[in-house]
C-alpha cells in the first residue's frame, strides 16, 4: 500500500510539472505580446497585423474550446451517435459565418459588433443593446470553460471533493483576467495560435493511438464501443438521446438550429475578423478555420468512441456525471493505464493542452466582452464619444476584472452540466439576440433603430428566460439546482423558440416604428461592406 501511494504521488508530481510548464509558457507569451501593445487598435484588434493563416489558427483556437475537446468527447462516449451531432452542428455553422458575416463585418466595423449595428442607427440605444447582449453571451460561454477547468484539474489532482474544483475555477478566472489585462488582443491571439497547434497535435496523437488499438479499422472500434456501452447497436444509431420522446426530438431540432446559426453571432468570434488587415484576409482566415476545425471534429469521433470502448461509460460517469473527463481518462488509458508512467505523461500532456485550451478561450471571451463594455457602453454611451483611447483601454481592463468575477461566481454552481450543452446555450442566445440584428443591419434597407433594439432585447430576454425555466436549471439530476423544480419550458435548448422571436421582433418593430432610415447611410454601409472602401 505504501509503494502504491508513493508511485501515485510520484506520477502526480510528474503530471503537475508538465502541466505547470504549459501554463507558464502561455503566460510568457502573454507578457511578451503585452509589451507590443501600444494603443487601442493593438489592445482591441492586435494592430490588425495578423495574416489569414494566423487568424485562421487563432479562430480555431478560440472555437475549439473545452466544449469541443472535453464536452463532445464525453457526449459521444455516453450517447454515441447523438453525441456526435454537436460536432456536425459546430462545423456546419462556419458556412453561415463565411457566406454572410465575415467579409461585411470586417469592412463595416472597427472593434466590436456594435460598430456595424450602430453605423446607420442612433448610437446610444443600439450600442447599449449590443453591449449588454455581448456580455451576457460571453458569460454563458465562460461558464462552460470554467466548468471544464474545474473537472479537469480535479481529475489531474486525483481529488473528488468540490473544494478543489472551486479553487480551480477561481484560479482560471484570475488567469484569464491576467491574460486580457496584460496581453490584450495580441497576447490572446498568440496564445490561441499556440494552443490550436497543441490541441490538433494532441488530438491527432490520441486518434492514432486509439485506431492502432483496433488495427486502424474504424468498424472494429465502433463495434467495441457499442459492446462496452451496454446499449448495443442502438449506441451507433440516431435516437439514443434525442429520439426517446417527441420533446427530445424537438430538443434536437432546437439544438441544431442554435449551433448552425449561433457561430455567426458569437462576440469573441466576430471580433477576430478585425485582427486582419483586409476583408480578403478575413475570408482566408475563415477558410483556414473550416479546414482545421473540420479535421479536429472528425477526430472527436475516435476520442469519443475510443473512450466508450477503452474506458467505459461507468468509469467516465464515476469521474464526472456529464462525461467531461472522458478525453483525459482515455489519454491515461492509452498511455498504459492508471499508475503507469506512460499514462501519467500522456494524461499530463493532454490535460495541459485542454487547460491551455480553456485559458485561451476564456481570455478571448473576456476580451470580447470587456472591449464591448469599454468601446460601446463606456466610450460611446456613458462618455458620448469624449473618452480618450487611454481611458477606454483602462475601462476595458477593469471590465475584465468585473466580468471575470461574475463568471467565477456563476461557474461555482454549474459543475454538473456538460460543457458542450452549456456552450449550446451560449450559441442559442447569440443566434437569438445578435444574428437577427446583424443580418437585418447589413442586408435590409428599411431596418430601423427601433427594430434593432427590439430584436436584440427580445432575442436576449426570451432565450435567457427560457433557459432559466428549462430542465437545465431545475428539475433534473444534472440540473443547476437538482433539488428544486420550477421549470415549465420542456426543452433544454431554447433556440427553436427564441431565435424566431429575435427575427420577428426586429421585423415587426421596424414595420411599426416611426423611424425614418437614412437611404444614404445604408448605401454607404452597403458599398463599404461589399468593397471595403473606407474600412479601417
Amino acid at each position: 500500500m505504501i509503494l502504491l501511494a508513493s508511485s501515485a504521488t510520484e506520477h502526480r508530481g510528474l503530471t503537475m510539472t508538465l502541466f505547470g510548464f504549459f501554463v507558464l509558457a502561455t503566460l510568457g507569451i502573454t507578457v511578451w505580446a503585452g509589451r507590443q501593445t501600444k494603443d487601442a487598435a493593438d489592445f482591441y484588434a492586435g494592430g490588425r497585423g495578423f495574416t489569414g493563416f494566423q487568424n485562421g489558427l487563432a479562430i480555431s483556437g478560440d472555437y475549439m474550446s473545452a466544449a469541443s475537446f472535453l464536452g463532445i468527447a464525453g457526449a459521444i462516449a455516453l450517447s454515441g451517435y447523438d453525441g456526435f451531432l454537436y460536432s456536425i452542428g459546430f462545423l456546419v455553422a462556419w458556412l453561415v459565418a463565411l457566406l454572410l458575416v465575415a467579409e461585411p463585418l470586417r469592412n463595416s466595423g472597427r472593434y466590436t459588433m456594435a460598430d456595424v449595428l450602430a453605423f446607420r442607427m442612433r448610437q446610444r440605444p443600439v450600442r447599449t443593446a449590443a453591449g449588454v447582449s455581448t456580455i451576457v453571451v460571453s458569460i454563458f460561454y465562460l461558464l462552460a470553460q470554467m466548468v471544464g477547468a474545474g473537472t479537469l484539474v480535479a481529475l489531474l489532482l486525483g481529488v473528488s471533493g468540490d473544494a478543489a474544483k472551486r479553487w480551480t475555477i477561481v484560479a482560471v478566472g484570475a488567469l484569464m483576467v491576467v491574460y486580457v489585462v496584460i496581453g490584450g488582443m495580441k497576447g490572446t491571439t498568440w496564445v490561441q495560435i499556440v494552443k490550436a497547434v497543441l490541441l490538433i497535435a494532441g488530438t491527432a496523437l490520441m486518434t492514432v493511438l486509439v485506431l492502432a488499438k483496433y488495427h486502424f479499422n474504424p468498424s472494429e472500434l465502433l463495434g467495441a464501443a457499442a459492446d462496452a456501452s451496454g446499449k448495443g447497436a442502438a449506441f451507433l444509431e440516431p435516437g439514443l438521446k434525442y429520439g426517446v420522446s417527441n420533446t427530445s426530438k424537438l430538443d434536437f431540432i432546437s439544438l441544431g438550429i442554435a449551433l448552425v446559426l449561433g457561430t455567426a453571432g458569437l462576440p469573441h468570434i466576430l471580433v477576430r475578423f478585425y485582427t486582419v488587415p483586409t476583408a480578403k484576409a478575413a475570408r482566408k482566415s475563415v477558410l483556414w478555420a473550416i479546414g482545421i476545425i473540420g479535421g479536429f471534429y472528425l477526430m472527436t469521433l475516435a476520442l469519443g468512441f475510443g473512450a466508450a470502448a477503452l474506458v467505459g461509460p461507468k468509469a467516465i460517469k464515476a469521474a464526472n456525471a456529464a462525461g467531461n473527463t472522458a478525453a483525459p481518462q482515455l489519454a491515461e488509458e492509452l498511455g498504459g493505464g492508471a499508475g503507469s508512467t506512460g499514462g501519467a505523461i500522456l494524461l499530463a500532456v493532454i490535460s495541459a493542452v485542454a487547460f491551455a485550451t480553456i485559458l485561451a478561450v476564456v481570455a478571448g471571451l473576456t476580451l470580447a466582452s470587456s472591449a464591448s463594455f469599454a468601446h460601446d457602453l463606456y466610450a460611446n454611451v456613458i462618455r458620448r464619444g469624449r473618452a480618450t483611447e487611454k481611458e477606454e483601454v483602462l475601462s476595458a481592463k477593469w471590465a475584465a476584472v468585473a466580468i471575470g468575477a461574475v463568471a467565477i461566481v456563476l461557474s461555482l454552481f454549474a459543475g454538473k452540466l456538460n460543457t458542450a450543452a452549456l456552450v449550446a446555450l451560449a450559441f442559442a442566445v447569440a443566434a437569438s439576440a445578435n444574428l437577427p440584428t446583424l443580418l437585418y443591419s447589413l442586408f435590409w434597407k428599411r431596418f430601423t433603430t427601433t427594430g434593432a433594439v427590439s430584436s436584440v432585447y427580445a432575442g436576449l430576454i426570451s432565450s435567457v428566460v427560457l433557459v432559466v425555466f428549462s430542465p437545465v436549471v431545475s428539475g433534473g439530476k444534472t440540473s443547476l439546482f437538482p433539488d428544486a423544480d420550477f421549470h415549465w419550458f420542456p426543452l433544454e435548448n431554447p433556440g427553436l423558440v427564441s431565435i424566431p422571436i429575435g427575427f420577428l421582433a426586429g421585423w415587426i418593430a421596424t414595420l411599426l416604428s416611426k423611424d425614418r432610415p437614412d437611404p444614404a447611410k445604408y448605401a454607404e454601409l452597403e458599398v463599404r461592406s461589399l468593397t471595403g472602401l473606407g474600412a479601417h
